[in-house]
C-alpha cells in the first residue's frame, strides 16, 4: 500500500504537470508566477506583524523588515535579526521561520546589499561592509541589543557583525552552515573542484543551472519541476544586480571570513548543520565548533541538506528558540 508522503509526492507532481500545461496553452503565460509568489510572501510577512521599510543610511539603502509597533504599555519582546544568504532574497528564505519565530521574539528581516530592494554605490563587497550596514540600520531603528542568525553567506556577515561593528549589542548567535573557518585557500580548493565557475553554480541563468542548484542545496530535492517556472525564478531574483553579487561571492572566495587570525566569539553561540550539506560539508561544522569552544554548540539535523531551514523548519525554529530563551536541553 502506498505511503501517505508517496501518495502526496505524486500528487504534487500531478500538480504541477497540469499547472505546466496551462501556463503553456492560456495567454496569462506572461503573467510571472514567481512575482506573484513573492507578494504572496509579502502579505504574510505583514500578517506576522512585520511591515517593510527602507533606510537611507547615506552609502547604502537598506530595505529589511521591522516590527509594527506595539500596543502602548506592551513589553516588547527580544529583538531578533535574520540575515539571509544566496538565492533569492529575505522573504523567499526566512517565511518558514517568521511565524513561530516571531511569537517570541521581534524579527528584524534585512535584505543584504544587493538583494532584495538593498542598493549601494559603494564598491566596497566585503563580508565587513554587510555588517556595519545591518549594523548602522539597527543603530537606525533605535535597537541597542538583538540577537542574531545567519544562513550560509549570511552566517559570515552575523559572524562578522557579533565580532566588529556590533559586538557590544549582539547577545547570542546562530550560524547555520557557513563555513567561517575556512582559509582564502581552503576556499579556493574547494572552488577548484567544482566542475564549474562557482558563481554560475550560485548565481543560476537558466533553468538548468537552477535545478542543479536545488539538488545541491537540499537532501531531498523535487525530482522534477517545470522550466518555465524554474526559469521565471531565475529572471525575477537573479537577474537584477547580478555583477553586484558576482563581485561578493568573488570577494569570499579571495578573502574568507578576511579576518586573521579568526577571533572567538564573545558571544553564546549555537551552531546548526545539515549532515547531507553538500555546499559546506559537515566536517567545516565541526571545525567552526572546536574553534569557537565551550561558548558554542553543534546541532547536526539528520536527512538536511544546505537549506536546512527549509527542509527541517520545525527542527530549526525551535532549535533556535530555544537557545535565544537559554533553554540547554531542548527535546526534539
Amino acid at each position: 500500500m502506498e505511503s501517505p508522503r508517496s501518495l502526496r509526492h505524486r500528487l504534487r507532481l500531478l500538480a504541477l504537470a497540469i499547472l505546466s500545461l496551462l501556463y503553456r496553452s492560456f495567454p496569462w503565460r506572461l503573467v510571472s508566477l514567481v512575482a506573484l509568489w513573492d507578494f504572496v510572501l509579502h502579505l504574510a510577512f505583514l500578517l506576522r506583524g512585520l511591515r517593510p521599510v527602507t533606510l537611507d543610511l547615506g552609502h547604502a539603502c537598506v530595505h529589511l523588515w521591522v516590527p509594527t509597533k506595539t500596543a502602548r504599555g506592551r513589553p516588547r519582546k527580544p529583538a531578533l535579526v535574520l540575515v539571509h544568504g544566496f538565492g533569492g532574497n529575505s522573504r523567499w528564505q526566512w517565511e518558514s521561520q517568521i511565524g513561530p519565530l516571531s511569537r517570541s521574539f521581534d524579527l528584524y528581516i534585512p535584505d543584504l546589499v544587493f538583494f532584495g530592494s538593498s542598493r549601494s554605490a559603494s564598491r566596497d563587497r566585503s563580508l565587513g561592509y554587510q555588517a556595519s550596514c545591518i549594523a548602522e540600520a539597527m543603530q537606525r531603528l533605535g535597537v541597542a541589543r538583538y540577537s542574531v542568525v545567519g544562513i550560509s553567506y549570511g552566517g559570515f556577515v552575523a559572524f562578522r557583525l557579533a565580532e566588529g561593528p556590533a559586538a557590544r549589542a549582539v547577545e547570542r548567535v546562530a550560524i547555520l552552515t557557513a563555513g567561517i573557518c575556512l582559509t582564502p585557500e581552503q576556499l579556493r580548493d574547494f572552488a577548484a573542484k567544482e566542475e564549474r565557475d562557482v558563481c554560475e553554480l550560485l548565481l543560476p541563468q537558466n533553468a538548468e543551472d537552477l535545478m542543479n542548484l536545488l539538488r545541491r542545496s537540499k537532501y531531498r530535492h523535487p525530482k522534477w519541476i517545470p522550466a518555465f517556472l524554474l526559469q521565471d525564478f531565475v529572471e525575477v531574483m537573479y537577474r537584477n544586480q547580478r555583477m553586484e553579487k558576482s563581485e561578493l561571492l568573488k570577494k569570499l572566495l579571495e578573502k574568507g571570513i578576511d579576518l586573521d587570525p579568526v577571533p572567538v566569539l564573545n558571544q553564546d553561540t549555537l551552531i546548526l548543520w545539515g549532515d547531507k550539506d553538500a555546499i559546506f560539508p559537515l566536517p567545516l561544522a565541526h571545525q567552526l565548533h572546536r574553534h569557537l569552544g565551550t561558548k558554542s554548540r553543534l546541532e547536526v539535523l539528520k536527512d538536511a541538506g544546505h537549506a536546512l531551514q527549509l527542509e527541517k523548519p520545525d527542527q530549526v525554529n525551535n532549535l533556535i528558540e530555544q537557545f535565544l530563551k537559554g533553554v540547554s536541553d531542548i527535546n526534539l
